[in-house]
């Protein structure tokens, strides 16, 4: 029987995500993961499929009828139980299996959950690979017989496997890390972070102090690492006199920092930071995405290294790094790839990477930031109408016909010549559409998306009373 997913089910290069019993039901859970397996099948892939998860309150439900549903289609199942993404991902890459699934929403807040899939690579699919699986979606799913349905076993060792393959990266010095003892405050939001980053702060030498450390899956705050959301980390550097802050997200693949004050830094410099570390021993490429700040380019132009753009996208970022031979790169909101250790965003080599940049300039969170020129980003996000937005992309750029255009991602409008720029586009996670703005002054980027956001608003009213005049 072919699978109908759900209107209201988010579906994007990021997996299929949804909340908890509507729309996302173990039913339709087993369906889809019956659905991978059979398609990793007939992309010539091996048996063996690797499962892994978070740690919210409904993974055990979900992972169990994701495991059900590749077992139905003959695929032995690799339990790898509750760790990182990334984690899971080195997994499926040196296992040798034909793929994983991770059940995982990544930075929604509890009531969500997510099914994302992972080729044999340790990728995610890429959207020509989405765009195969969901025509397999409308085609029966071929049933294993009795004597053919797979079998699940645990693998335990993932996480250590994990641990070590970070502190063995040329990039991290752990004996001078070990001498140097950051004072690190941690907080793992009660998601998978709770079983790696304590143990690998503590191999690098640094005395933690922790919150969010148990794996229990209820998230005191939101648990999306931004600003907003690390006040308590924030109380946490100051109580503890910790030299900084580190917040994971559930699913441990975005980091975000909090300076000696407690301030937060921006989730742009991890990756700006990350860069820095790596180019200045490696020389080469870095890749970005068109949402992620200026400072990037700017960390990497200090090593002589130039930066690349990509869509928003995990493996947008990824399949950009992979063509052009990038030596690091990543996304805005905390995630780093290193591609010398493997091909996905993660916390766990991001915030080495960070100590390690510190202690080769041998200066503060606040004063390594500070070397850097401050710029100031705005987001905001806005319900609007998906089947609207060629025409809002039109607006804007007649609203600012003198701006640099990429359509790649939506529409990004770049003012190089004031180093600002405006990027919108429809969101992968949630039903909304972004408005991202940058400027060396915060009045000016609010001011960009606030322009923005007044002409979506125009468009989207004068849409409304179009439609209302023709309907009888």
């Amino acid at each position: 029987m072919p699978i109908v997913l759900p209107p209201d089910l988010m579906v994007s290069v990021s997996g299929f995500r949804g909340r908890v019993g509507d729309p996302l039901t173990p039913e339709l859970v087993t369906a889809l993961a019956a659905a991978y397996g059979a398609f990793l099948r007939t992309e010539g892939g091996e048996r063996s499929v690797m499962l892994g998860r978070d740690s919210r309150t409904s993974g055990p439900m979900l992972a169990a009828a994701a495991a059900a549903g590749l077992a139905s289609v003959g695929c032995d199942v690799v339990d790898v139980g509750i760790v990182p993404t990334p984690t899971l991902m080195m997994a499926v890459r040196d296992g040798g299996a034909a793929g994983g699934i991770a059940v995982t929403a990544s930075h929604n807040r509890a009531e969500w959950n997510a099914l994302k899939f992972a080729t044999a690579e340790g990728v995610f699919l890429d959207a020509p690979g989405m765009a195969r699986f969901r025509e397999l979606l409308a085609e029966e799913i071929p049933r294993a017989s009795w004597d053919r349905v797979g079998e699940v076993t645990r693998d335990e060792g993932a996480a250590e496997r994990h641990l070590q393959a970070v502190l063995d990266l040329l990039f991290v010095e752990v004996a001078a890390l070990r001498a140097r003892r950051f004072s690190v405050a941690l907080d793992c939001v009660h998601g998978a972070g709770g079983a790696v980053m304590p143990e690998l702060l503590e191999r690098l030498g640094c005395r933690v102090h922790g919150i969010g450390l148990k794996m229990d899956g209820r998230f005191p705050r939101d648990p999306e690492p931004t600003a907003e959301n690390l006040g308590a980390l924030g109380e946490l550097v100051r109580d503890s006199g910790a030299d900084l802050g580190m917040a994971v997200d559930p699913d441990v693949d975005r980091l975000s920092l909090v300076d000696e004050t407690g301030a937060p830094v921006g989730e742009d410099f991890t990756l700006a930071l990350a860069a820095a570390t790596v180019t200045r021993r490696r020389p080469g490429l870095v890749v970005t995405n068109l949402s992620t700040s200026q400072v990037v380019e700017d960390a990497a132009a200090a090593a002589g290294a130039k930066t690349l753009r990509a869509p928003v996208g995990e493996i947008n970022v990824v399949r950009r790094m992979l063509a052009e031979g990038a030596v690091v790169g990543g996304e805005g909101n905390g995630g780093v790839v290193v591609p010398a250790l493997h091909h996905t965003r993660d916390a766990l080599v991001g915030s080495a990477l960070v100590l390690q940049h510190l202690l080769d300039e041998k200066l503060s969170l606040a004063a390594a930031v500070a070397a850097y020129p401050a710029y100031r980003i705005v987001k905001h996000k806005v319900a609007f109408p998906r089947d609207t937005l060629e025409a809002a992309y039109a607006r804007l750029q007649q609203r600012w016909p003198g701006a640099d255009r990429d359509r790649t991602d939506g529409l990004r409008l770049t003012w190089p010549d004031r180093r600002e720029w405006l990027h919108v586009r429809p969101s992968g996670t949630e039903p909304v559409v972004r408005l991202i703005a940058e400027a060396r002054a915060g009045q000016r980027a609010r001011a960009l998306v606030e322009d923005a956001r007044g002409e979506l608003s125009r468009l989207a009213r004068s849409h409304r009373d179009a439609r209302a005049v023709a309907s009888p």
